[in-house]
């Protein structure tokens, strides 16, 4: 999850800036899912990496349920988002069949999202990870006893294209906001997504399945 920031900008953002209001405020909350994974450590195992890649795949079905709903009653913005190409759930699955496991079949209870503030603030914790996903898949391609990790696709699902997709989630954002969407409501659904997925990942920590 490193490497989460509001990057791309065609100006510098204003205090008050919404994306730059989203990476302050959540600051905490997302070193708390980093520390809580630990992807970047030296000694990561098989075991530890499958857990994980368990865990957030439960996160993400879960996450993305939320997410399909809404954008059902709003087309237009599921357009605007390019919401069909961001759904990572089934590429976690497939990373964990590379590993030779399966998912685990359980996921958290997470907030229903009700309007536009709950869908971009949630998405800017799905989103943000393809950021630090870089920083992952790197780290992974130094483990030689994590061979088969350089096959696994869900860090860094959009590859060249992660940059774009992360300015066109950022760009969507702002002009919500602009719109009327109560910024607030969107750094409040953000720091409650990052939550979430920390209490839901924290048994990784301790070597144990999520959930």
């Amino acid at each position: 999850m490193e490497g989460h920031a509001d990057e791309g900008g065609t100006s510098a953002p204003g205090p008050t800036d919404v994306l730059r209001r989203l990476r302050t405020a959540t600051a905490v909350e997302h070193r708390q899912v980093e520390d809580g994974l630990a992807l970047t450590d030296p000694e990561l195992t098989t075991d530890r990496l499958v857990s994980v890649l368990r865990g957030m795949h439960g996160f993400w079905c879960a996450a993305e349920d939320g997410l399909d709903a809404w954008f059902g009653t709003d087309p237009g913005a599921a357009a605007r988002l390019q919401w069909s190409r961001r759904r990572r759930a089934y590429l976690f699955a497939a990373d964990l069949r590379i590993l030779g496991a399966e998912p685990a079949g359980t996921r958290p209870r997470l907030d229903a999202v009700t309007g536009p503030e709950q869908a971009l603030g949630r998405m800017y914790v799905l989103e943000g990870s393809t950021l630090g996903g870089t920083f992952i898949d790197r780290h992974l391609a130094t483990l030689p006893h994590l061979a088969p990790a350089g096959s696994l696709r869900a860090f860094t699902p959009y590859g060249e294209d992660t940059g774009a997709l992360w300015a066109a989630y950022r760009r969507a954002t702002r002009d919500a906001v602009a719109a009327g969407a109560d910024p607030d409501a969107v750094v409040d659904a953000a720091r409650r997504t990052f939550r979430a997925l920390s209490a839901w990942c924290a048994p990784v920590g301790a070597h144990g399945e999520p959930g």
